[in-house]
Protein backbone atom coordinates (compact mmCIF):
# COMPACT_ATOMS: atom_id res chain seq x y z
CA UNK A 1 0.00 0.00 0.00
CA UNK A 2 1.06 3.42 -1.07
CA UNK A 3 -0.19 6.82 0.12
CA UNK A 4 0.73 10.28 0.06
CA UNK A 5 -0.17 12.91 2.21
CA UNK A 6 -0.18 16.38 2.63
CA UNK A 7 -0.91 17.76 5.97
CA UNK A 8 -4.08 19.39 6.45
CA UNK A 9 -6.83 19.72 9.51
CA UNK A 10 -5.62 19.39 12.83
CA UNK A 11 -6.58 16.85 14.90
CA UNK A 12 -7.35 17.82 18.28
CA UNK A 13 -4.47 17.36 20.47
CA UNK A 14 -2.66 20.26 21.94
CA UNK A 15 0.83 20.41 22.81
CA UNK A 16 2.80 23.09 24.61
CA UNK A 17 6.36 24.69 24.55
CA UNK A 18 7.75 25.78 21.55
CA UNK A 19 10.33 23.72 19.60
CA UNK A 20 12.73 24.73 16.41
CA UNK A 21 11.34 28.10 14.31
CA UNK A 22 10.76 25.89 11.38
CA UNK A 23 8.77 26.59 8.33
CA UNK A 24 9.18 25.38 4.49
CA UNK A 25 8.66 22.40 3.47
CA UNK A 26 9.62 18.94 4.98
CA UNK A 27 8.89 15.22 3.15
CA UNK A 28 8.52 12.07 5.83
CA UNK A 29 9.05 8.72 4.60
CA UNK A 30 7.92 6.31 6.86
CA UNK A 31 6.36 2.82 7.10
CA UNK A 32 4.06 3.46 10.07
CA UNK A 33 0.41 2.48 9.33
CA UNK A 34 -1.61 5.24 7.13
CA UNK A 35 -4.09 6.53 9.37
CA UNK A 36 -1.14 6.56 12.22
CA UNK A 37 0.97 8.75 9.94
CA UNK A 38 -1.20 10.90 8.91
CA UNK A 39 -2.45 11.65 12.56
CA UNK A 40 1.20 12.25 13.72
CA UNK A 41 1.73 14.40 10.64
CA UNK A 42 -1.02 16.39 11.74
CA UNK A 43 -0.14 16.88 15.46
CA UNK A 44 3.17 17.76 14.26
CA UNK A 45 1.59 20.56 12.02
CA UNK A 46 -0.71 21.96 14.85
CA UNK A 47 2.38 22.73 16.54
CA UNK A 48 4.53 23.81 13.57
CA UNK A 49 1.97 25.64 11.23
CA UNK A 50 4.63 27.10 8.92
CA UNK A 51 5.89 23.67 7.78
CA UNK A 52 4.40 22.44 5.12
CA UNK A 53 4.84 18.71 5.05
CA UNK A 54 4.03 15.58 2.44
CA UNK A 55 4.47 11.93 3.62
CA UNK A 56 4.99 8.84 1.55
CA UNK A 57 4.34 5.28 3.54
CA UNK A 58 5.27 2.08 2.79
CA UNK A 59 6.65 -1.21 4.88
CA UNK A 60 10.08 -0.82 5.92
CA UNK A 61 11.33 -3.05 3.24
CA UNK A 62 9.32 -1.38 0.48
CA UNK A 63 10.48 2.19 1.77
CA UNK A 64 14.26 1.43 1.44
CA UNK A 65 14.27 -0.07 -1.53
CA UNK A 66 12.49 3.52 -2.39
CA UNK A 67 15.32 4.89 -0.62
CA UNK A 68 18.46 2.90 -2.56
CA UNK A 69 16.52 3.42 -5.69
CA UNK A 70 16.41 7.29 -5.27
CA UNK A 71 19.94 7.52 -3.85
CA UNK A 72 21.40 5.58 -6.37
CA UNK A 73 19.23 7.97 -9.04
CA UNK A 74 20.89 11.36 -6.91
CA UNK A 75 17.16 12.21 -6.37
CA UNK A 76 16.02 11.43 -2.69
CA UNK A 77 13.36 13.17 -1.52
CA UNK A 78 13.30 12.28 1.59
CA UNK A 79 13.72 14.74 4.98
CA UNK A 80 13.00 12.77 7.52
CA UNK A 81 12.68 9.14 8.13
CA UNK A 82 10.46 7.61 10.58
CA UNK A 83 10.58 3.40 9.94
CA UNK A 84 10.45 0.44 11.46
CA UNK A 85 14.24 -0.26 13.02
CA UNK A 86 17.20 0.41 14.76
CA UNK A 87 19.56 -2.31 12.23
CA UNK A 88 18.29 -0.51 9.19
CA UNK A 89 18.83 3.16 10.55
CA UNK A 90 22.19 1.84 11.67
CA UNK A 91 22.94 0.42 8.07
CA UNK A 92 22.45 4.61 6.77
CA UNK A 93 24.38 5.62 10.05
CA UNK A 94 27.50 3.57 8.76
CA UNK A 95 27.13 4.78 4.90
CA UNK A 96 27.05 8.23 6.39
CA UNK A 97 23.66 9.35 4.72
CA UNK A 98 22.29 10.72 8.56
CA UNK A 99 22.32 13.93 10.35
CA UNK A 100 23.56 13.92 13.78
CA UNK A 101 21.14 16.40 15.76
CA UNK A 102 23.12 16.95 18.64
CA UNK A 103 20.46 19.22 20.50
CA UNK A 104 18.36 16.44 21.03
CA UNK A 105 16.53 16.19 23.89
CA UNK A 106 17.24 12.76 25.58
CA UNK A 107 16.08 13.09 29.40
CA UNK A 108 13.83 10.07 29.91
CA UNK A 109 15.75 7.83 27.33
CA UNK A 110 17.21 5.00 27.85
CA UNK A 111 21.01 5.19 26.20
CA UNK A 112 20.26 1.57 24.87
CA UNK A 113 17.18 3.06 22.53
CA UNK A 114 18.87 5.87 20.91
CA UNK A 115 22.66 6.38 18.53
CA UNK A 116 25.26 7.32 20.81
CA UNK A 117 26.09 9.79 17.86
CA UNK A 118 22.89 10.90 17.91
CA UNK A 119 21.82 10.17 14.46
CA UNK A 120 19.04 8.52 15.00
CA UNK A 121 15.89 8.01 18.69
CA UNK A 122 13.65 5.14 19.13
CA UNK A 123 10.28 6.86 19.70
CA UNK A 124 8.34 3.63 20.52
CA UNK A 125 8.50 -0.09 21.96
CA UNK A 126 6.73 -2.18 19.50
CA UNK A 127 7.63 -5.52 21.39
CA UNK A 128 7.39 -9.00 20.30
CA UNK A 129 5.20 -11.64 22.86
CA UNK A 130 3.28 -14.29 22.73
CA UNK A 131 -0.10 -14.39 21.32
CA UNK A 132 -2.49 -17.26 22.18
CA UNK A 133 -6.27 -18.37 21.68
CA UNK A 134 -8.33 -18.49 24.66
CA UNK A 135 -9.61 -21.67 23.23
CA UNK A 136 -6.37 -23.37 23.81
CA UNK A 137 -5.36 -25.48 27.25
CA UNK A 138 -1.88 -24.25 28.08
CA UNK A 139 -1.73 -20.34 29.14
CA UNK A 140 1.78 -19.79 28.08
CA UNK A 141 3.28 -17.85 30.47
CA UNK A 142 7.53 -18.00 28.38
CA UNK A 143 9.18 -18.18 25.16
CA UNK A 144 10.16 -22.14 26.78
CA UNK A 145 6.16 -23.13 27.36
CA UNK A 146 5.98 -22.84 23.01
CA UNK A 147 7.97 -25.90 23.20
CA UNK A 148 5.86 -27.91 24.97
CA UNK A 149 3.81 -30.99 23.64
CA UNK A 150 0.59 -29.16 23.86
CA UNK A 151 1.82 -26.19 21.15
CA UNK A 152 3.04 -28.60 18.71
CA UNK A 153 1.42 -27.72 15.44
CA UNK A 154 -0.03 -25.14 16.75
CA UNK A 155 2.45 -22.42 16.55
CA UNK A 156 2.13 -19.98 14.15
CA UNK A 157 4.89 -16.99 13.71
CA UNK A 158 5.82 -14.04 11.11
CA UNK A 159 9.09 -14.36 8.82
CA UNK A 160 12.20 -12.49 9.50
CA UNK A 161 12.38 -12.67 5.11
CA UNK A 162 9.43 -10.78 5.43
CA UNK A 163 8.77 -9.07 8.44
CA UNK A 164 11.07 -6.39 10.03
CA UNK A 165 10.12 -7.23 13.78
CA UNK A 166 10.68 -10.76 13.02
CA UNK A 167 13.58 -10.41 11.85
CA UNK A 168 14.84 -7.94 15.20
CA UNK A 169 13.42 -11.39 17.30
CA UNK A 170 14.81 -13.58 15.69
CA UNK A 171 18.05 -11.67 16.46
CA UNK A 172 17.18 -10.97 20.35
CA UNK A 173 16.23 -14.74 20.48
CA UNK A 174 19.64 -15.69 18.79
CA UNK A 175 21.67 -13.50 21.36
CA UNK A 176 19.72 -14.20 24.26
CA UNK A 177 21.70 -16.57 26.61
CA UNK A 178 18.55 -18.70 28.14
CA UNK A 179 17.24 -19.54 24.54
CA UNK A 180 19.46 -18.88 21.24
CA UNK A 181 19.61 -20.82 18.27
CA UNK A 182 18.30 -23.79 19.75
CA UNK A 183 14.65 -22.32 20.70
CA UNK A 184 14.25 -21.93 16.76
CA UNK A 185 15.60 -25.22 16.02
CA UNK A 186 12.96 -26.26 19.02
CA UNK A 187 10.68 -24.40 17.18
CA UNK A 188 11.08 -26.09 13.72
CA UNK A 189 10.74 -29.21 15.79
CA UNK A 190 7.22 -28.04 16.98
CA UNK A 191 6.05 -28.20 13.69
CA UNK A 192 5.17 -24.02 13.48
CA UNK A 193 4.20 -22.57 10.74
CA UNK A 194 6.58 -19.12 9.53
CA UNK A 195 4.93 -17.18 6.99
CA UNK A 196 4.33 -13.63 6.17
CA UNK A 197 3.84 -10.55 8.69
CA UNK A 198 2.44 -10.20 12.13
CA UNK A 199 -0.73 -9.58 10.42
CA UNK A 200 -1.27 -12.58 9.44
CA UNK A 201 -0.05 -14.61 12.25
CA UNK A 202 -2.95 -12.28 14.10
CA UNK A 203 -5.78 -13.36 11.53
CA UNK A 204 -4.79 -17.44 12.05
CA UNK A 205 -4.74 -17.19 15.89
CA UNK A 206 -7.70 -15.30 16.38
CA UNK A 207 -9.84 -17.68 13.99
CA UNK A 208 -8.37 -21.03 15.76
CA UNK A 209 -6.76 -22.01 12.94
CA UNK A 210 -3.29 -21.63 15.09
CA UNK A 211 -3.45 -21.54 19.21
CA UNK A 212 -0.60 -19.94 19.87
CA UNK A 213 1.61 -17.37 17.87
CA UNK A 214 3.98 -14.86 18.37
CA UNK A 215 3.24 -11.27 17.41
CA UNK A 216 3.70 -7.33 17.87
CA UNK A 217 2.00 -6.41 21.34
CA UNK A 218 -0.54 -3.64 20.13
CA UNK A 219 -2.25 -5.98 17.05
CA UNK A 220 -2.76 -8.79 20.02
CA UNK A 221 -3.80 -5.94 22.37
CA UNK A 222 -6.03 -4.22 20.46
CA UNK A 223 -7.57 -7.05 18.54
CA UNK A 224 -8.43 -8.32 22.40
CA UNK A 225 -10.19 -4.92 23.05
CA UNK A 226 -12.18 -5.28 19.97
CA UNK A 227 -13.29 -8.96 21.33
CA UNK A 228 -11.17 -11.35 19.48
CA UNK A 229 -10.71 -14.78 21.54
CA UNK A 230 -6.98 -14.07 22.29
CA UNK A 231 -4.83 -12.94 25.15
CA UNK A 232 -1.23 -11.12 24.85
CA UNK A 233 1.96 -12.55 27.39
CA UNK A 234 4.74 -10.42 27.94
CA UNK A 235 6.84 -13.94 28.37
CA UNK A 236 9.38 -13.42 31.42
CA UNK A 237 12.71 -13.96 29.54
CA UNK A 238 11.89 -10.61 27.89
CA UNK A 239 10.38 -9.71 24.54
CA UNK A 240 11.96 -8.29 22.01
CA UNK A 241 11.44 -4.78 20.50
CA UNK A 242 11.39 -2.89 16.89
CA UNK A 243 11.46 0.68 17.94
CA UNK A 244 10.17 2.94 15.37
CA UNK A 245 13.55 5.15 14.97
CA UNK A 246 13.81 8.69 13.32
CA UNK A 247 16.11 9.96 11.71
CA UNK A 248 16.99 13.14 9.50
CA UNK A 249 18.95 12.52 6.29
CA UNK A 250 22.07 14.33 5.59
CA UNK A 251 21.21 15.83 2.28
CA UNK A 252 18.03 16.97 4.03
CA UNK A 253 17.11 20.70 2.17
CA UNK A 254 15.07 21.87 5.45
CA UNK A 255 17.60 20.74 8.65
CA UNK A 256 15.53 23.38 11.19
CA UNK A 257 11.88 21.27 10.23
CA UNK A 258 13.22 18.17 9.99
CA UNK A 259 14.66 19.04 13.85
CA UNK A 260 11.66 19.95 14.97
CA UNK A 261 9.80 17.07 13.55
CA UNK A 262 12.04 14.63 15.58
CA UNK A 263 12.01 17.01 18.61
CA UNK A 264 8.08 16.63 18.34
CA UNK A 265 8.26 13.25 18.28
CA UNK A 266 10.94 13.28 21.20
CA UNK A 267 9.07 15.31 23.32
CA UNK A 268 6.95 14.18 26.31
CA UNK A 269 3.94 15.73 24.78
CA UNK A 270 4.79 13.94 21.30
CA UNK A 271 5.08 10.66 23.40
CA UNK A 272 1.54 10.90 25.04
CA UNK A 273 0.44 11.33 21.87
CA UNK A 274 1.70 8.07 20.98
CA UNK A 275 0.13 6.19 23.66
CA UNK A 276 -3.29 7.56 22.76
CA UNK A 277 -2.27 6.47 19.61
CA UNK A 278 -1.70 2.51 21.50
CA UNK A 279 1.63 2.23 21.45
CA UNK A 280 3.99 1.60 24.38
CA UNK A 281 6.47 5.53 24.45
CA UNK A 282 10.12 5.06 24.12
CA UNK A 283 10.23 8.12 26.97
CA UNK A 284 9.78 6.24 30.50
CA UNK A 285 8.37 8.79 32.21
CA UNK A 286 5.25 8.27 29.82
CA UNK A 287 3.05 5.50 30.74
CA UNK A 288 2.16 2.80 28.55
CA UNK A 289 -1.81 2.49 26.91
CA UNK A 290 -4.93 1.02 28.18
CA UNK A 291 -4.22 -3.12 27.95
CA UNK A 292 -0.42 -2.36 28.91
CA UNK A 293 1.04 -4.04 31.47
CA UNK A 294 3.26 -1.09 33.76
CA UNK A 295 6.92 -0.34 32.73
CA UNK A 296 8.05 -2.62 35.56
CA UNK A 297 6.47 -5.63 34.50
CA UNK A 298 7.77 -5.90 30.96
CA UNK A 299 11.26 -7.10 30.63
CA UNK A 300 13.08 -6.01 27.38
CA UNK A 301 15.93 -8.31 25.85
CA UNK A 302 19.36 -6.56 25.23
CA UNK A 303 19.65 -5.46 21.63
CA UNK A 304 22.86 -4.24 19.03
CA UNK A 305 21.50 -2.65 16.27
CA UNK A 306 25.40 -3.19 14.78
CA UNK A 307 25.88 -6.40 16.10
CA UNK A 308 22.20 -7.27 13.77
CA UNK A 309 23.16 -5.68 10.89
CA UNK A 310 26.52 -7.76 10.68
CA UNK A 311 24.76 -10.77 11.60
CA UNK A 312 21.25 -10.48 9.96
CA UNK A 313 22.25 -11.94 6.23
CA UNK A 314 23.58 -15.36 8.10
CA UNK A 315 20.49 -15.55 10.74
CA UNK A 316 17.75 -14.94 7.53
CA UNK A 317 19.64 -18.19 5.91
CA UNK A 318 19.38 -20.96 8.98
CA UNK A 319 16.19 -19.59 9.59
CA UNK A 320 15.00 -20.13 5.62
CA UNK A 321 17.14 -23.13 6.07
CA UNK A 322 14.96 -24.56 9.39
CA UNK A 323 11.37 -23.03 8.10
CA UNK A 324 11.44 -23.24 4.05
CA UNK A 325 11.20 -19.66 2.15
Amino acid sequence: MKAIATASAAIAFAFTGVAHAASGNLVVYTSQPAKDAQQTVDAFAKKNPDVKVSWIRQGTTKMMAKVRAEIAAGSLKADVLLIADMVTMEGLKQEGRLLAHKGAKLDGYDPALYDKDRTYFSTKLITTGIIYNTAGKMKPASWADLLKPAAKGQIAMPSPLTSGAATIHMQAIKNNAALGWNFYKGLAAQQASAAGGNGRTLKRVASGEKLYGMIVDFMAIRAKAKGSPVEFVFPKEGVSMVTEPVAIMKSTKNAEAAKAFVDFLLSKEGQQFAQRQGYLPAHSEVAGPKGFPPRAGIRLMSFDPAKALGDVKNSRKAFADLFGK
